[in-house]
């Protein structure tokens, strides 16, 4: 039994009066403290199943185990951080990221310990009593980051966080992930567009066909870390995934 599974995951929506299925037979089993990366088409239905594994979306047949035990909601237990990292504009940055330990009533020097360590972790804490518009998009989403961690969430999901970050601070972020992820051992559930990303990334690729989604193919990415996404040795593993995807994209 993994720390999450997936069981046979189906979800339909409404298009044009009709009933569009987005995902197919789902099946995964991720196991405590992997990095999975999910890659697929624009459309395929990659973010939807990370919102049913999120309790955002409720599946029309299947369920979500998480520790052998059925989710039928949203919980603390999962995190979710979006594409935009949707902050508190009127909050500084450590009141953004202590906003879920407030709401959960622990109390503030506790909350300010908790925090002080994430922001030291994510390089935040000369910009504790910043606000979001003194961030840039990368800062930004280091905040989200450290948010959604400081919750202790037993799996963290993670809908194309870096997708709108330029080259350079994309690629400075992905190896902080990976320090990130050594550190805390989190079990996690990344969804992104970029090969190379999830190639960077991921303990384990899996590919997802064009829309109805099923799991296409699993590539394990057995390579050294911190990985580089200017590392030659990772292109095969590219070149892997890439031959799955391109007949996708033309369906």
């Amino acid at each position: 039994m993994g720390k999450l599974e997936a069981k046979n995951i189906e979800k339909y929506f409404k298009h044009d009066g009709k009933q569009l299925k987005t995902l197919d037979g789902i099946n995964l089993n991720v196991n405590d403290g992997e990095f999975v990366c999910i890659v697929g088409t624009s459309g395929c239905g990659k973010s939807t199943f990370l919102r049913t594994i999120a309790g955002l979306e409720t599946p029309d047949s299947g369920k979500i185990l998480l520790d052998g035990q059925p989710l039928s909601d949203t919980g603390p237990d999962r995190i979710m951080v979006f594409q935009e990292g949707a902050l508190f504009p009127w909050l500084n940055v450590r009141d953004n990221v202590e906003y879920g330990l407030k709401v959960a009533g622990i109390p503030k020097e506790k909350r300010n310990e908790i925090s002080h360590r994430y922001l030291d972790m994510m390089q935040l804490t000369q910009f504790a009593t910043s606000y979001t518009y003194q961030l840039s998009t990368g800062m930004k989403q280091r905040v989200a980051i450290a948010r959604a961690l400081v919750m202790e969430p037993d799996v963290l999901l993670m809908d194309e966080p870096f997708a709108a970050l330029d080259p350079q601070t994309r690629d400075l972020l992905l190896v902080e992930m990976q320090l990130i992820w050594q550190k805390t051992k989190k079990t996690i559930i990344f969804v992104t567009h970029n090969v190379a990303e999830a190639v960077v990334l991921g303990t384990r690729v899996l590919v997802f066909s064009h829309r109805p989604a099923k799991i296409k193919k699993e590539v394990e990415i057995d390579y050294q870390r911190p990985r580089l996404t200017d590392d030659e040795n990772l292109l095969p593993y590219q070149k892997k995934i890439l031959a799955e995807l391109r007949p996708e994209v033309k369906k």
